[in-house]
């Protein structure tokens, strides 16, 4: 029997994550409770959320709710039996969007698996209400797979997103342990069909470290991203949120996430972002323009 003391790993210095509550922390955490919205980087215990709050001034806004239909056991969002719907909360989201004066903005949800699509129809309004009073503000989208059904991804790309971010979380053999209801080959699936839908449009996924996967695994992750037409990738490090969650089962160390880079861009991807704080809406605006640039250059160098 395994002494209490070894059942957790203890974090590294590389992990210490820097707080910072200036007003522009403080102002933004009360216009979201005043307006009713919810965040990811709340509700799942994002370590960057001082970062992107306090300096950067952006957050990923949750839709559909606070509530998820499914338990993902590296989650920390709540799980249970959602609300009804409230088809107000895309003009209250597009309102943040336009008082916060962002220039890129990320919507996610939770999973709801108790709508027929999915949530597909509030995620679209939510993209047309924030294109109406910022039009030049870049959306991304990052739902859940909503069940692997084709109508429901086909309304959520004719609102014409800027980004479809759907995250792939961990590798093929753990999926079934880590992601509750989701699939490995759905999730590739979705990312396909909807490159498939709008050709134009950058698609992204992100990857979990630390679960217990192998490093030959990672890659073939990787592969498979790229078959199925996958533009950016983000590799970061899991963190137990609390102790009914899974375990950390390896600290990757900043030079490792560098060489996971290194190996990413040179498979196809635009762009990689890669440590151990990396979440998939991380710098979330850099990445797309920085995907950007690049695909510049392949078409570029391809005219050469």
């Amino acid at each position: 029997m395994s002494d209490r003391k070894d059942e957790y790993l203890r974090k590294p210095e590389w992990l210490k994550i820097k707080l910072n509550t200036n007003e522009n922390y403080t102002g933004l955490k009360k216009m979201m409770k005043e307006k009713n919205l919810h965040t990811v980087c709340e509700e799942a215990k994002c370590p960057n959320i001082h970062e992107c709050w306090a300096v950067r001034r952006t957050a990923t806004f949750m839709i559909l709710g606070d509530i998820c239909t499914r338990a993902c056991r590296f989650c920390a969002v709540k799980t249970g039996l959602p609300t009804e719907l409230d088809w107000q909360e895309p003009e209250r989201v597009a309102d943040s969007v336009f008082s916060m004066n962002l220039k890129h903005v990320v919507i996610t949800a939770v999973a709801r698996d108790d709508l027929k699509d999915g949530g597909a129809a509030v995620f679209a309004e939510t993209v047309r209400a924030i294109r109406r009073k910022s039009p030049f503000t870049s959306i991304e989208v990052l739902p859940s797979d909503m069940g692997g059904v084709e109508e429901n991804l086909q309304i959520l790309m004719d609102a014409k997103p800027d980004i479809l971010n759907h995250n792939i979380e961990t590798v093929e053999r753990l999926t079934p342990r880590v992601r509750a209801r989701a699939k490995y080959d759905r999730s590739l699936e979705f990312l396909r069909r909807a490159k498939e839908m709008s050709p134009n449009t950058p698609t992204k996924s992100s990857l979990m470290i630390g679960l217990g996967e192998t490093k030959e695994e990672i890659i073939a992750t990787m592969d498979d991203l790229r078959k199925n037409n996958v533009d950016i990738m983000t590799i970061g490090q899991y963190l137990q949120p609390t102790k009914k969650h899974l375990k950390v089962q390896k600290y990757y160390h900043p030079d490792e996430f560098k060489e996971l880079k290194e190996i990413a861009l040179s498979k196809g991807f635009s762009h990689c972002e890669a440590g151990p704080l990396v979440r998939s809406s991380y710098h979330a605006d850099e990445q797309v323009n920085e995907a950007k640039k690049n695909q510049m250059r392949l078409e570029q160098a391809k005219e050469a």
